[in-house]
C-alpha cells in the first residue's frame, strides 16, 4: 500500500515526491547534479509526431507539456524534450543508420540550435515551463569522421543524429549557451523551475 500523502502529495515528515517523466539515463544523470534524485521514472507514452507546419520551439515545449501531463502521479512531475532544429527543421530521432548519417552530412560544418523544453507539473496541478535554445556548431565532417561516429553507435535514438555529451564533442567549433541542455536537460532553468514551485533541492 502506498504511504499516505496530503493534499499536496507529501509523505507525513518526508519531501514532495517527484515523478521524472523520462527514461533518459542522461537526465537522471543531470538530475543528479542538482542533488535531486527522482522518486519514480515513468517514461510517457505519447504520440511525438510533429504537427504539420508545427514550428520547432513550439513542438518542443508542446512535447515537454503533453510529457508532464500524461503521467499519472503524485507530487512533483518533470518532463523534458529536445530538438534538434536547422532553420525551421525539426531533425529525427536517429533510429537507423541512414537517418543518422543524413542528419551528421546536413550538420556538418554548419550551426543549428538544440531546442530543450522543461515543464514542470505540481501537486495541485499546475505546470511551469521554460525553454532553453542553445547554438552549435560542428566543424565540416570528412567521410572517415562520418563513418567512425556511425561505427561507434552513439548515435542511436538521438535528436539530431548525436550525443554531445560522447566523441562528438571532439567535433563541435563552439557551442552558445547551455552544455547540458544539449544533453537533455538545461540545468539552470531545471533548477529555478524546481525552486520556483517550492521543491526543495538537496
Amino acid at each position: 500500500m502506498a504511504p499516505a500523502r496530503n493534499k499536496d502529495g507529501v509523505p507525513p515528515g518526508g519531501a514532495p515526491h517527484l515523478t521524472l517523466a523520462s527514461a533518459s539515463p542522461r537526465r537522471r544523470e543531470l538530475l543528479a547534479r542538482l542533488g535531486v534524485t527522482p522518486d519514480a521514472i515513468a517514461a510517457a507514452n505519447i504520440d511525438e509526431t510533429p504537427h504539420k507546419g508545427e514550428l520547432p520551439r513550439a513542438y518542443a515545449l508542446r512535447m515537454a507539456r503533453e510529457k508532464a501531463l500524461a503521467v499519472a502521479a503524485d507530487g512533483f512531475v518533470l518532463a523534458g524534450d529536445t530538438v534538434v532544429a536547422v532553420g525551421r527543421r525539426i531533425l529525427p530521432k536517429a533510429e537507423d543508420e541512414a537517418t543518422a548519417r543524413h542528419c551528421l552530412e546536413l550538420l556538418s560544418g554548419r550551426r543549428h540550435i538544440v531546442i530543450s523544453a522543461i515543464a514542470l507539473r505540481a501537486p495541485d496541478g499546475s505546470l511551469r515551463e521554460r525553454l532553453e535554445e542553445t547554438v552549435v556548431r560542428f566543424k565540416r565532417f570528412s567521410d572517415d569522421e562520418i563513418a567512425a561516429y556511425l561505427a561507434g553507435g552513439e548515435w542511436h535514438g538521438k535528436a539530431g543524429g548525436y550525443a554531445i555529451q560522447g566523441s562528438a564533442e571532439g567535433l563541435v567549433q563552439w557551442i552558445r549557451g547551455s552544455h547540458s541542455g544539449v544533453m537533455g536537460l538545461p540545468l539552470y532553468d531545471t533548477r529555478a523551475l524546481l525552486l520556483a514551485a517550492g521543491f526543495r533541492l538537496g
